[in-house]
């Protein structure tokens, strides 16, 4: 197992971590969770991408080529709401992510992320409890292709919607901060630069390759993974107006004003794919790793990381918390580009067991 903690990541965030140093010491030797069985919930999917959760403890699930958005209920019964229109489906292209209203229960409104025919796009639609409908653009004009397209949505804890865009194999524009591609953008539910933005636009920070996992933890940190190209995959906090480096760093960064990785894995062991956090801990879905990351946190100090069902599950991509933090939605990607096995893909229910001390 190769991994290297970005011990200059640290450095460079030497007042953040400084200011979160009692929240660390009070964490360390915290009991945390882990994994300790699975159990198979529903099968017959084809790339399952994003997981989002009714208020009933149901989630909606998106899948990436079909369309098509699913609800599945606690004991794995699926029902298909709707077809999102617009979507193109193509390399790592499709029906991406998926956000609800912090307010869904009195405006049932939902976001998602996908490609179109000339672009990426963040789209609004309602869901009734019964059928999809309502499709408005948010966003339009992101820069797609076959590849890098990014897709993650995710609503913060200050209510506003984060998006995590690719550099759409155009290395430069993570550094073009005209581009909306390589960053990760904060907005209103109108699709509006969000108050407070660095640069009064859209974007909120830059220089990502492709960042696919959006996660906040208790005391309100957001982290990432990212996929790096031949050698580093990182895992990184993301703060406003930071640049994360690419193309001019992949990995460690020395480099002026570019962020380190607080942790980085080589490819063949990851390929980040979804992030999801509870009780001190973040777990990190991987595609060419085929394993399940679990990272215990110190405050913003990430802990030696440890995997699970390495080449069991094979792909593994959509992830998420159950809400009462006592286990976790996993889905397979075996039916993706490489994986090219349709209906191929399984959603798992992973349960957690607290105690361990980290």
């Amino acid at each position: 197992m190769r991994i290297t903690a970005a011990l200059g990541g640290l450095a460079a965030l030497a007042a953040g971590l400084l200011a979160a140093a009692p929240a660390a010491a009070e964490e360390e030797g915290r009991p945390r969770s882990q994994p300790v069985a699975r159990e198979e919930l529903s099968t017959g999917w084809s790339v399952p991408w994003a997981i989002a959760w009714l208020p009933d403890g149901s989630a909606l699930v998106t899948e990436r080529d079909t369309h098509q958005i699913v609800r599945v209920t606690p004991d794995g019964e699926r029902t298909a709401i709707g077809t999102v229109p617009n979507v193109v489906s193509g390399g790592d292209g499709g029906l991406m992510g998926l956000a609800l209203s912090p307010h869904f229960a009195h405006d049932r409104t939902l976001f998602v992320f996908h490609t179109a025919a000339d672009d990426n796009r963040i789209a609004r639609l309602t869901y009734d409890g019964t059928t999809l409908g309502g499709y408005e653009p948010l966003v339009t004009g992101i820069p797609k292709a076959e590849f890098h397209n990014g897709g993650q949505l995710a609503f913060g804890p200050d209510g506003h919607l984060y998006a995590s865009t690719g550099d759409a194999l155009q290395p430069e524009l993570s550094q073009d901060l005209d581009s909306l591609a390589g960053k990760i953008l904060r907005l209103t539910p109108e699709g509006t630069p969000a108050p407070g933005n660095p640069f009064g636009t859209l974007v909120y920070s830059y220089g990502h390759r492709v960042a696919h996992g959006l996660a906040w933890d208790e005391s309100g940190r957001l982290w990432s993974a990212e996929n790096g190209q031949d050698t580093y995959d990182e895992l990184n906090i993301v703060r406003k107006g930071r640049n994360y480096g690419w193309p001019v760093c992949e990995g460690p960064c020395t480099e002026p004003g570019m962020a380190n990785p607080l942790l980085t894995w080589a490819p063949p062991e990851a390929v980040p794919a979804g992030l999801t956090y509870t009780d001190g801990t973040l777990y990190m879905s991987t595609l060419r790793g085929q394993r399940l990351w679990r990272i215990p946190l110190n405050g913003a100090e990430p802990g030696t990381p440890q995997a699970y069902y390495a080449g069991e599950l094979g792909r593994l991509r959509a992830i998420s918390t159950v809400p009462g933090g006592g286990a976790l939605w996993l889905g397979s990607s075996n039916a993706d580009q490489v994986g090219q096995q349709p209906g191929a893909d399984i959603l798992y229910e992973v349960t957690l067991d607290e105690g361990v001390a980290d």
